[in-house]
């Protein structure tokens, strides 16, 4: 699709530029990418207005130039936009997302290859230079405060197991006496 409406936008002069835009406001649905591509049509509309005007003097020539020029720098600027901006989304969605600023290690962080440790005595090299906003490790464990209209949730209540099992085989041993009273008449 990528490669479908950035040709569309390409072969038609930069007059279909605001067509990638739209695919990209449908597909993020940002208000943003809506003004972009409402812009980018408008600029074509106005474009093609004042390039199709009647006039056959040397300004206008120069003028009209100056706005193809400009056309096709807006439809360099949309397919850049559109691109960039369409990836960046994907990425996100599938979670491949950028490589964070600072791989550092962090909660849950764990190494898949062995890595040899120096002997007894002998300063462990870092890795990572350690993060300037990142606290110490572990850190120290705090209760969240409580407000004081809430009570804390009551205990279930426990049956003594070997009292229950002891009703049931009692019952089930009535039951089985009463059953075979039932088949000796």
């Amino acid at each position: 699709m990528r490669v479908l409406f950035v040709a569309l936008s390409v072969l038609s002069i930069g007059l279909l530029l605001w067509t990638p835009l739209i695919r990209l406001a449908i597909v993020r649905r940002r208000a943003l990418d809506w003004w972009t591509a409402v812009a980018g049509l408008v600029f074509v509309c106005v474009l093609l207005a004042v390039l199709g005007r009647d006039g056959s003097d040397a300004e206008a020539n120069s003028t009209d130039y100056m706005l193809l020029s400009l056309l096709l720098l807006a439809m360099m600027g949309a397919v850049a936009h559109y691109l960039t901006a369409e990836i960046r989304h994907y990425a996100q969605l599938t979670g491949k997302g950028p490589v964070p600023a600072h791989p550092g290690p962090g909660y849950g962080y764990m190494t898949t290859v062995p890595v040899p440790t120096p002997p007894y005595g002998q300063p462990q090299p870092q890795p990572y230079p350690p993060h300037p906003h990142q606290q110490p490790y572990p850190l120290p464990l705090t209760r969240c405060p409580q407000p004081e209209d809430v009570r804390p949730a009551p205990e279930p209540r426990q049956h003594p197991a070997p009292q229950r099992i002891d009703q049931v085989r009692a019952e089930l041993d009535e039951l089985s006496d009463y059953l075979r009273k039932g088949e000796d008449r």
